[in-house]
Parts: structure tokens; C-alpha cells; sequence
């Protein structure tokens, strides 16, 4: 089901660390700031910074220097998954972490 009560959503971001599985061993962290910004650990130990923003459909997602992309949190029993703009799962949810457990 895909999340699309902003209230729920952003309980579920604002705030936190999530660590996704992005399949084949690889694992990435993204933290979603109260203020709006964020902040990624790629699997390649790349960082990045960039702001957030709730949408219509889920949030968005400008990385400085890099990607802008629209997302959405599609949740099952057991399952929390991140979905693109297109509502392709590009990655599962293993933890969330509450504060920003990436900072550097």
C-alpha cells in the first residue's frame, strides 16, 4: 500500500535514518532532517546533501550536484519499501533509526 497521508509519510521521515537494502549486498542510509534537509551514505561510501520536500504523491528529493527525484513509501505486513516516482521498488527498508545516524 502505497503511503500517501502526508502526516503518516512524514512521521515515518522527518527526522530519521533509514537503511535500504538496495539488492545484490548493497546498502545505503538516508537521513530526512526536521528542517528539510537531507543527507545519503551511498553503497560506494559516497555522501551527498540535498533537501526534501512532501508531494501530492510522497516526497521529493533534490541532491545537491546530483539526482532529483520523486519518491514513495510502499508499506506491506513486514515490509517497507521505497518506490520511484514511476512506483518501481528501487529498495526495502532493513532499519530506521531515529536522529541523523550518518552525520559525518
Amino acid at each position: 500500500m502505497i503511503v500517501h497521508d502526508n502526516s503518516i509519510l512524514e512521521a515515518l521521515l522527518r527526522g530519521a535514518t533509514h537503511y535500504l537494502d538496495l539488492g545484490n549486498g548493497a546498502e545505503a542510509a538516508v537521513y530526512y532532517g526536521a528542517d528539510g534537509g537531507a543527507a545519503m551514505l551511498a553503497p560506494n561510501g559516497t555522501r551527498r546533501s540535498g533537501r526534501w520536500v512532501m508531494s501530492p504523491t510522497g516526497y521529493h528529493v533534490d541532491w545537491e550536484g546530483g539526482p532529483s527525484a520523486d519518491w514513495q513509501i510502499d508499506i506491506e505486513p513486514g515490509r517497507i519499501g521505497y518506490r520511484d516516482g514511476d512506483g518501481v521498488e528501487k529498495g526495502r527498508v532493513t532499519k530506521i533509526v531515529p536522529g541523523n545516524a550518518i552525520a559525518a
